[in-house]
């Protein structure tokens, strides 16, 4: 029986680990924590989204231009396939109102355990606390563990070691330079779903901080998206600047700023608006008048009056027409990116150029990479766990294929 080494126990790691058992290969799943799955369990804790259930086109769309190099491993372990999979677990799936794809238990935990028992009753094996480091003279897999170093022999290795995002919970990136020093072409991990900086005033900092933007409009450039934001002590983050991320990344890192636009009605126009505001104000603060002619909650009239001091105008001087624009194009300037180890996962990684189309290593035959080693980015919605999922069961299949050779 050849013998298959998995580096990562993660959730790439751990389905290329399913499939190869069911391959018939003997598998040793390493991971340098004492356990497996510790940034899927972070991800699940405030409900796992496992997927999405857009129609495949769009759902393909979020991958950008790493979509066609992901094609074919989502066509074979799709957002359908991968819901059959929890529900043979015993976590039958939901779809939310926002159209993403949760177990019905909303939690990580369950599936996990259930996964490791079906590994377990497959003869996976599990071989924790080993950090892998490279490989020795005579091509060995290398592991740093308590006992000291160690060396196995595998007919074949699947890497699944994430990126460089919480790397509390393993995911480090410290395999940057080992492969590089191979001659393995690895594109710079660069914080992706990331939360940005705001040189807020000390007052609205105080404030708001922690107080959510609900049903809001952001526009960076040509881009732009609803959803929701949250303030934050330095900066702004959430689902909608996550799904922005790349393009404000870029920008920041390329320009040292970017103007982030919000639009806090975005249901609304310039004339409504206007006509709302064009009412007589009486003894009402402003703030009040714009709570309740607008409804602009009080963290949005805390953005106002960020732009009004930026602009160097008092708020209470805005006519009808002016309040009715900067509601609804309110600029923040973002001036960084928040730090690669909060971010919720990272952009960058192995260039597919350096894979077959079985997911293997051209320079390093019987290496294979998968998940979040890739040079891939997506936003959260279950895109980031699809995308691992189906990688992690291409890489497997690819070994089964290679291994015929």
């Amino acid at each position: 029986m050849t013998a298959v080494a998995v580096i990562g126990a993660g959730p790439a790691g751990l389905m290329a680990a399913e499939v190869l058992a069911q391959g018939g290969a003997r598998v040793t799943v390493h991971d340098a924590m004492p356990s497996a799955g510790r940034k899927f369990l972070m991800a699940g804790r405030g409900g796992l989204n496992l997927t999405h259930s857009e129609p495949l086109p769009q759902f393909m769309a979020r991958y950008r231009e790493a979509a066609p190099r992901l094609q074919a491993a989502i066509d074979a372990f799709s957002p359908d396939a991968l819901r059959a999979w929890s529900e043979a677990l015993g976590e039958p799936t939901f779809v939310g109102s926002s159209g993403r794809v949760f177990p019905k238990a909303f939690k990580a935990s369950p599936l996990l355990r259930a996964w490791l028992r079906r590994l377990d009753a497959g003869g996976v094996r599990f071989a924790f606390r080993h950090r892998w480091t490279g490989w020795d003279d005579e091509g060995r897999l290398q592991f740093q563990t308590p006992e000291g170093a160690l060396a196995i022999a595998a007919d074949a290795a699947v890497f699944a070691l994430g990126g460089a995002s919480w790397p509390r919970l393993g995911s480090d990136g410290s395999w940057v330079g080992v492969l590089a020093a191979k001659g393995i072409a690895v594109s710079k991990l660069r914080p992706a779903n990331s939360g940005f900086t705001v040189a807020w005033s000390e007052l609205f900092r105080d404030r708001f901080e922690g107080q959510p933007l609900k049903g809001v409009a952001l526009t960076v450039r040509a881009h732009a998206v609803r959803g929701e934001a949250m303030i934050t002590r330095n900066g702004i983050e959430g689902g909608a600047i996550y799904a922005l991320s790349a393009e404000l990344r870029e920008a920041v890192l390329g320009l040292g700023q970017a103007t982030l636009t919000i639009a806090l009605r975005p249901d609304l126009d310039a004339a409504a608006l206007t006509k709302r505001l064009s009412g007589t104000r009486g003894k009402q603060s402003l703030a009040n008048f714009l709570r309740k002619a607008a409804q602009v909650s009080p963290v949005g009239i805390g953005l106002m009056q960020e732009a009004a001091i930026a602009s160097g105008r008092p708020l209470a001087s805005f006519s009808p027409a002016d309040l009715a624009h900067l509601i609804n194009a309110i600029p923040v300037q973002l001036t960084g990116v928040a730090p690669i180890d909060r971010a919720i996962s990272t952009a960058g990684g192995i260039a597919f150029d350096e894979l077959d189309q079985r997911f293997m290593l051209r320079k390093l035959p019987g290496v294979f990479a998968a998940g979040e080693m890739l040079d891939w980015e997506a936003p959260t919605g279950g895109y980031l766990l699809q995308a691992s999922f189906a990688t992690g069961a291409a890489a497997g299949r690819g070994v089964l294929e290679w291994l015929k050779c």
